[in-house]
């Protein structure tokens, strides 16, 4: 398996999956990106024309990924969620990925969040760790980067292979 093709199963692991736990779950205002609805949810928090604050199992889904942490900030731009700040125990989860890390940065506009802070992604039993993601929901196209935390700097993985053969 080329390392090329392991980073990019690697990133996919970034889509969230993870079940709702209780909270205020609340329709976001007429906002679509990527085509789909985006809600959310959190034990509490604020709502103005221009932006979310939510805190405490803080919740932002998008289609199938979603955005968990314990406090998320949205801005809001013409009535549409435009991009989320997460932070504190960070978790993106898809279908096929799961993201974990200390904060995130999802934009919308290009489809792409990044993780930072002792970064661990998953998918099935592969994984790889490093300080720093850029993680495209569309493309599910990724890129991690070492950083300063447990990995000393350098980026780490473990990949099993495809029981299929492939």
């Amino acid at each position: 398996m080329s390392m090329t093709r392991t980073l990019a199963m690697a990133a996919a692991l970034l889509v969230l999956a993870l079940p709702a736990t209780g909270g205020a779950q609340t329709a976001a205002p007429a906002a679509r990106a990527g085509g789909d609805a985006v809600s959310f949810g959190a034990d509490g928090g604020e709502y103005t024309a221009t932006g979310i604050a939510l805190r405490g199992r803080a919740e932002v889904v998008q289609g199938q990924n979603r955005l968990r942490a314990d406090s998320i900030n949205g801005a809001i731009t013409g009535g549409d969620l435009t991009r989320v700040e997460a932070s504190g125990n960070v978790y993106f989860v898809t279908p096929n990925q799961t993201i974990r890390g200390d904060s995130a940065v999802y934009t919308f506009a290009n489809d792409e969040v990044v993780v930072t802070g002792d970064v661990i992604l998953t998918q099935g039993q592969n994984v790889l760790t490093g300080g720093r993601l850029v993680y495209n929901t569309r493309t599910e196209a990724a890129r991690m980067e070492g950083g300063a935390g447990s990995t000393g700097g350098r980026i780490r993985g473990v990949f099993y292979p495809d029981s299929g053969g492939n």
